[in-house]
């Protein structure tokens, strides 16, 4: 089976045009509450989209270095998942099956043992949960609380997994806890690895703040971890460090929780983004490009001798999306030879080769390259700056989003099906726009 990915000629007519051509926002001004976000930044009516081309209504195409924030791996309208949920729908087998046994579940679970958990020599329970990020963590803190009797959830600093209260509650970004207009409890903060002073280990910290005699810190259910902060700022966790955390919490008889659900599905060119530092964490919550195609789909995988539900005890209507499973058992066949990772790998090495060549010629605007794999970006001094980049990206034909404490990173997080022609022809994009702001200009 060919799973490679040609970007084809796309229509320039959509459904909708004519009928929105006067006023094409209209619609979303008059009826769409004001907590529309990414729109107002990327101002178009997108209507195709194939792998990492993005096209508007009047035929503008932009390259797509946003991915569906991470939901998008494979980029839009894969042709081999998307003729696989086709080919389902059109033989009336169940959509929706809350948790009822069903062979599109079946044959998702067989192939997720077959081609991820069993080569890596992994032993995990899958739960199916809500179809977002955020049920995944909610489900995995509440059974950690659980298993352990314990009430404290362990987070860090610059972490983000999810607008729910629970998610809400072990994310760091101020002025999203703030959305939630409530107190939020049960957490302590703890800072992520190169948080403090760069002579200071966070790890000693963090063991004197929770294990000395004297602490006065709460026992500790679970720590709850991204390996790559993505949304926090492409901060990346070492090695070392995690395998220090996970130590720490199998000593302090707390669980690990790894949060994938941006980093994972081999944006960071494993499959898992904790698989190079040969972790095994208890928990770990998957999402996003989980569900192949960008349908809605979210697990949680737990060590057999953890999966201490009672039937029934935490669910979702939309646990059962069976054409996520049929999408993501699709996705799967990316993973069955090492060719994929291999292609990824050499992606990863051509936007840290170009990212580092922009960091050299403008290091009056840029500070850093951050972040690893195809989850990388530009540290800008400050915050307009990067604002200004993003906006004039998307005029270039580019769309690219920010992210860090102060909106301060641009992030480059394209499909990892895309050509590597286009990869080079997006980061010239990216190049251009930032040569080019207002203040820069001759």
């Amino acid at each position: 089976m060919n799973l490679s990915y040609s970007v084809e000629s796309i229509g320039r007519d959509s459904v909708g045009r004519g009928r929105s051509n006067e006023r094409p926002s209209l619609a979303f001004d008059l009826y769409e509450s004001n907590v529309r976000s990414y729109c107002r930044n990327f101002p178009s009516v997108f209507a195709h989209g194939a792998n990492a081309i993005l096209t508007d209504e009047q035929g503008k195409q932009y390259v797509d270095f946003l991915a569906g924030a991470g939901a998008l791996n494979y980029g839009h309208n894969n042709r081999h998942i998307k003729d696989a949920v086709v080919s389902y729908l059109a033989t009336d087998s169940l959509v929706h099956a809350l948790d009822l046994h069903t062979p599109a579940k079946r044959r998702f679970l067989e192939q997720f043992n077959e081609v991820i958990l069993a080569p890596r020599g992994y032993d995990y329970k899958v739960q199916f949960t809500g179809p977002t990020g955020t049920n995944a963590v909610e489900a995995a803190m509440k059974l950690s609380r659980k298993v352990t009797g314990r009430q404290t959830i362990a987070a860090f600093s610059g972490a983000f997994h999810g607008m729910s209260l629970g998610s809400l509650a072990v994310s760091a970004r101020e002025w999203k806890r703030a959305s939630a207009g409530t107190q939020l409890s049960g957490v302590v903060r703890l800072p992520f690895d190169g948080f403090l002073r760069r002579d200071v280990d966070s790890i000693d910290v963090i063991e004197d703040m929770l294990l000395q005699p004297g602490c006065g810190a709460d026992p500790i259910a679970a720590f709850i971890v991204e390996v790559v902060q993505a949304e926090g700022g492409l901060n990346v966790a070492s090695k070392d460090w995690l395998i220090r955390l996970a130590e720490l919490a199998k000593r302090s008889k707390a669980l690990l929780i790894v949060d994938d659900i941006q980093a994972g599905c081999g944006r960071t060119g494993s499959f898992f983004s904790f698989e190079e530092a040969g972790i095994v964490p208890d928990i770990v919550c998957l999402s996003k490009s989980i569900g192949g195609l960008g349908l809605p789909m979210s697990i949680v995988l737990i060590r057999p001798e953890l999966d201490q539900w009672q039937p029934g005890e935490h669910n979702g209507t939309f646990r059962g999306n069976n054409l996520a499973f049929v999408a993501a058992t699709s996705a799967l066949d990316f993973w069955r030879t090492p060719a994929f990772q291999a292609t990824i790998g050499e992606k990863a090495q051509v936007i840290a080769d170009e990212l580092d060549d922009i960091v050299r010629e403008v290091p009056s605007l840029v500070s850093a390259r951050r972040g690893i794999g195809m989850l990388q970006g530009l540290s800008f001094h400050t915050s307009e700056a990067a604002i200004e980049t993003v906006r004039k990206a998307f005029e270039l034909g580019l769309i690219v989003e920010l992210c860090g404490p102060r909106n301060e990173v641009v992030k480059v997080m394209p499909p990892l099906t895309i050509e590597m022609d286009l990869l080079r022809e997006g980061l010239k994009l990216l190049r251009k726009a930032i040569h080019h702001p207002p203040h820069m200009v001759s």
